[in-house]
Parts: C-alpha cells; sequence; structure tokens
C-alpha cells in the first residue's frame, strides 16, 4: 500500500474576502484521505507562514498548502524555496494574481480537488536582496499605492481603484538608475515591475510576456501616461497587451541593481515594504514545485 503524503493547510484568518473561512469543512468533504494525512495551522502574527513552512519542512511534510492570498503565499514561499517541498494554493484572498496565472481554481472545493491530481510544476523564484517572492514586486507608484492599502479596512479590486484615483492626478514620476544584466540604464517611471509571472490579479497582465518558468524576471518599466489617456491603457491591462503601449518598456535580464542610496519602498506581491540600499534580484530558476491543475 502507498503511503500517505504529510500535508499542512496555512491558513490565513483574515485573508481576502471570507473564502478561508469555508475550508476546514471542504477538507473534510473533498481532500483525499487515501492520499494524504493533514493538518491545519493558523496564522496569527505577520509573516507567521514563513515559520510555519520552514517548521513542516524540518518535521518531513511532503506539501505544504498556502490558503489566502499572493502575500500568504509568498510567506509561504519563503520557507520552502530549493527544499524539495512542494507548494499547494487554495486562493482566498482578493486578487489572487498567482493562482490565476497558473489556472488554479478560486473557489476552494475545486482548488482542494486540484490538491487530489498531484499534478506539479517547478517554476522559479525571484531573490530580492535577503527575500523571496514568486510573482511580481514594484517600486514608484505601485509601491505607495500598497501603503495606502494596507491602512485600509477592506479589501477588493474597487477600493484599490479608488486610491489609485485619488492619488494619480499629483504623483510625480521618479527618477531611476537600473543595471539589468550588467547593463546600466537610467528613466524617469510612474512605477516598474519585475516580474516571475503575468499579472497582479484581478486577471489584469503587467507582464504579457512573463512565464513561471522561464528563468528570466520581466521589467515593465511604465512612464506617466496623461490623464486623458489614463482608463485608455489601464484596459491594456485587462487585454493582455499592457507591453503595447507606447509609454511601457520591457525587458527580460536574470539579473537586476535599482541603485538607491536610502529606503526605498516596494509592493512586494501586494505587501508593503522598505529595504534599504540597493535593491538586487536575481532568478532562481526551477526552484519551487507547485500543484497545478
Amino acid at each position: 500500500m502507498k503511503q500517505k503524503q504529510k500535508i499542512l493547510f496555512i491558513i490565513n484568518p483574515i485573508s481576502g474576502i471570507g473564502r478561508q473561512k469555508k475550508v476546514e469543512q471542504n477538507l473534510d468533504l473533498f481532500l483525499d484521505k487515501d492520499k494524504f494525512d493533514y493538518q491545519i495551522s493558523y496564522t496569527s502574527y505577520a509573516h507567521h507562514a514563513t515559520a510555519l513552512s520552514l517548521a513542516a519542512v524540518l518535521k518531513g511534510f511532503d506539501v505544504v498548502v498556502a490558503v489566502g492570498g499572493d502575500g500568504s503565499i509568498n510567506d509561504c514561499i519563503r520557507g520552502l524555496v530549493s527544499t524539495g517541498v512542494t507548494l499547494g494554493i487554495v486562493p482566498a484572498g482578493s486578487g489572487n494574481g498567482l493562482a490565476r496565472c497558473l489556472n488554479i481554481p478560486l473557489s476552494v472545493e475545486d482548488a482542494i480537488k486540484c490538491i487530489n491530481n498531484q499534478k506539479t510544476l517547478e517554476i522559479d523564484s525571484i531573490k530580492l536582496n535577503d527575500t523571496f517572492y514568486a510573482s511580481i514586486a514594484g517600486i514608484g507608484f505601485d509601491a505607495m499605492i500598497a501603503q495606502e492599502f494596507s491602512k485600509t479596512q477592506t479589501r477588493g479590486f474597487q477600493p484599490y481603484l479608488k486610491l489609485v484615483l485619488q492619488h494619480y492626478p499629483h504623483y510625480q514620476q521618479q527618477n531611476y538608475t537600473l543595471v539589468i544584466d550588467g547593463k546600466e540604464i537610467t528613466t524617469q517611471a510612474l512605477f516598474i515591475s519585475f516580474a516571475n509571472s503575468k499579472q497582479f490579479g484581478f486577471n489584469t497582465e503587467i507582464a504579457p510576456n512573463a512565464e513561471l518558468n522561464d528563468g528570466l524576471i520581466d521589467i515593465v518599466i511604465v512612464k506617466k501616461p496623461p490623464l486623458p489617456l489614463l482608463l485608455w491603457t489601464a484596459q491594456l491591462l485587462f487585454f493582455h497587451k499592457f507591453d503595447k503601449s507606447i509609454y511601457v518598456e520591457t525587458y527580460q535580464a536574470k539579473h537586476i541593481v535599482v541603485k538607491n542610496m536610502d529606503k526605498m519602498s516596494i509592493n512586494l506581491d501586494g505587501e508593503y515594504v522598505e529595504l534599504n540600499g540597493d535593491l538586487d534580484f536575481s532568478i532562481v530558476p526551477k526552484s519551487l514545485k507547485v500543484i497545478i491543475p
């Protein structure tokens, strides 16, 4: 008889829009008990999921499932990169960018059934200074909105859009110096994204050419469109043609340095963080095994 796999579900109890509340009941109904022995852990403080994931690796778990949004998934990823332990995802956030990019079902029931099938894909991760992420990081206006969004009590697309429209008219482009695979460029930008996956979430594709396992980081430099053209430019995000805009430059690279003498604000998969000094992005090829449909 084949030995059961040990699987840990890490649940963020305050994630997204409340979908995580259905998980315990759905696990009992839909998880294949012939394949898995499962446990559940709830996070109780910021980045607790990283510690829980690291502990799961040391305890010999085969699979760690992140139940939450992109921030919760990233916390788990930081404990799993290059360990050989498989990541599962039950989307319970608002945007769910990585889950959408991997075509993971957004319903709890279907996401659990996806785990039962045990099909996996090896994807890249990106190392940013001393941390890791698997989807998208951004600087500039993107990071400023992430900071403002972190102060709000509500989640979802509408509150995010409201903040964008509120701050956009007054935000000034910033000057940036980047070293892209050894070649230095200077540019002005509204924001710059460093993408492993295609989308922010909500089916908005900031980097339509990005692939999760191509060994490359997609750099998307976005200039500030005039206000009358903002809506037209933003619509390209939903039609997967954002890179066609005259206000967008794209590059692909394995290593990028953003030169910086002070603190810099970053949107790290929806989480606002600040880092000191240069930002060093490097690709870590096929360093994470993920369950997919």
